[in-house]
């Protein structure tokens, strides 16, 4: 866990943020012009956000085998991921034990891994963070389209090279498209604030309900108390092996069913410090 320094970030990206080329209209895929633009409407309005909350997030995605201490342990409700993916049609399978980021856990079995850890140590500190907090981690500081910049390269994220040449309608010999996660240790994936992955690898999920335009909720705390509802679509965060690049922004945002076991979907771990206020 890396303890993250109190402040405050602006949320959300400005609507010109979204870098997409090649859009699809009216059944087909067009070339965006000014007359068409292609503008991702739930990433607004941008607002100031208070960090009013101390809390730690987990370096890494949860991996495989962390996932299986809980099971072995009796809890996360006994169930086994699957540990391998399929990488193409003729059947080419690969492994996606050990400490690769655990695949096919739901928002529910992610709940019950922060109750196993919550169990382990005999106190309510560990949950999943809301997305407020994921994307002021994320960002660590930065205002970019991603914590390393304006762009991210392949040597810094997992994603799907071949869908982001299309996407931009542009060739770039130095996208690589691997067709699986990658061990959490692997690339040069941290941000300034020594959190890794948090763009590609693995789509992950929050604890926030999602919403088609954001409500100026201005601090964090504010966050935590509107934003999880008992019952909703829950909102996903930075992307995956699977995404094109501009799905890897720190401002994207998607939604998962409550119970839906996405092959690319995993998540990340936040404990609340001590002396919060």
């Amino acid at each position: 866990m890396i303890e993250l320094p109190m402040g405050e970030f602006m949320m959300g990206a400005p609507a010109d943020e979204f870098r997409r080329n090649l859009v699809w209209r009216d059944g087909a895929h067009h070339r965006a012009t000014p007359e068409h633009p292609h503008v991702k409407t739930d990433e607004g309005p941008q607002h100031h956000v208070t960090v009013d909350i101390r809390i730690a997030m987990g370096r890494n995605e949860v991996t495989y085998d962390e996932w299986m201490a809980c099971v072995n342990d009796g809890g996360c409700n006994g169930y086994i991921p699957r540990d391998f993916i399929y990488m193409n049609s003729d059947g080419l399978r690969y492994d996606v034990t050990g400490n690769h980021p655990v695949l096919f856990v739901s928002y529910f079995d992610a709940l019950s891994f922060a109750d196993w850890l919550n169990q382990k140590v005999g106190a309510d500190v560990y949950r999943l963070p809301t997305e407020a907090e994921w994307e002021y981690a994320a960002r660590a500081g930065t205002t970019t389209r991603f914590a390393q910049g304006d762009d991210i390269s392949a040597e810094e994220a997992n994603f799907d090279g071949e869908m982001s040449e299309m996407v931009l309608i542009e060739e770039r010999p130095d996208f690589v498209t691997l067709r699986h996660p990658v061990p959490v240790d692997m690339l040069d994936a941290a941000n300034s604030w020594g959190l890794r992955h948090m763009s590609g690898n693995v789509t992950e999920i929050t604890s926030s309900c999602y919403t088609e335009t954001y409500a100026g909720w201005s601090s964090t705390s504010q966050w935590l108390n509107e934003s999880r509802q008992s019952s909703c679509q829950r909102t996903v965060r930075g992307g995956d092996y699977f995404s094109p690049i501009d799905i890897l922004r720190v401002a994207w945002r998607g939604q998962t069913d409550e119970t839906f076991r996405v092959k690319p979907g995993g998540f990340r771990i936040l404990r609340e410090v001590e002396g919060a206020y």
